[in-house]
């Protein structure tokens, strides 16, 4: 039981002090990435949110242009 506690305390003074870096990018970068596809998504679901009550007309490509 305390070698599971120990582990856990680790694991989350990992993610406090430094965060989860991959080797390929920053942990800035890698925040920066994840924020930029969670905008794109809510984007769309208000299109397609939009589309379903019909305030729009009918298109399949969404009005959101990806950089």
């Amino acid at each position: 039981m305390k070698s599971l506690a120990l582990i856990v305390l680790a694991a989350g003074a990992s993610f406090v002090v430094g965060g989860c870096a991959t080797p390929g990018y920053t942990p800035l970068e890698r925040n920066q990435l994840i924020a930029r596809n969670w905008d794109y998504e809510i984007k769309q679901s208000t299109d397609d949110f939009d589309a379903l009550l019909l305030l729009r007309p009918a298109s399949r490509l969404t009005i959101w242009n990806v950089k």
